[in-house]
């Protein structure tokens, strides 16, 4: 059979979904973010599944406003996406607002995933940050997993596997709002 293709493409996808919760626990505003999965992370996952079983991690933290020049690249690594000419940043070191207290003070959240189904994996659970001290922009959202990958904010070890910025523009987040961030990744 001539001009038939039967080859199988494998897309992996991921998505953040965030809220904003005032300190009475009102809606403040949501957003989606469709993320950019990196090429070191897809190969950390595959190395994963097919060799080197379960790694570090994963952790979540938040990319600041501060110090911002452009996008997430699936090139980025953990080192590298503070050197490009697309610089982000970290939220929560120092200066680089906002600043948390939960989870520890300016720690990336640990999260869980629960079973795969239906093609795709998703946090068992949200993440959670309490803005405390100083409110500001946030930007977006990243995962870093892997060797050496830890939940102290501004780390520079581990895997990267994916980060994204929001569909609607930057979010404003005061003092004693909290941030709910759910994640899935889909194939």
């Amino acid at each position: 059979m001539r001009g038939v293709s039967n080859a199988e493409r494998l897309n992996i996808k991921g998505k953040y979904y965030v809220k904003c919760l005032d300190k009475n626990g009102n809606l403040k505003w949501n957003d989606i973010i469709d993320n950019v999965v990196t090429d070191i992370g897809v190969n950390q996952l595959l190395d994963s599944a097919f060799g080197s079983g379960p790694v570090a991690g994963p952790f979540l933290g938040l990319i600041s406003s501060i110090g911002y020049t452009g996008i997430p690249v699936a090139a980025d690594t953990m080192v590298s996406h503070a050197s490009l000419n697309h610089v982000w940043v970290e939220a929560g070191n120092g200066s680089n607002y906002p600043l948390w207290s939960t989870p520890s003070s300016n720690a990336r959240v640990t999260i869980s995933f629960a079973a795969a189904t239906g093609r795709a994996k998703a946090l068992s659970s949200v993440a959670s940050f309490v803005i405390s001290g100083t409110g500001g922009t946030v930007k977006g959202c990243f995962i870093v997993f892997g060797s050496g990958a830890v939940v102290t904010n501004n780390n520079t070890s581990g895997i990267l596997l994916s980060a994204g910025v929001f569909s609607a523009g930057d979010k404003i987040v005061g003092v004693g709002d909290t941030l709910q961030v759910s994640f899935s990744l889909s194939m």
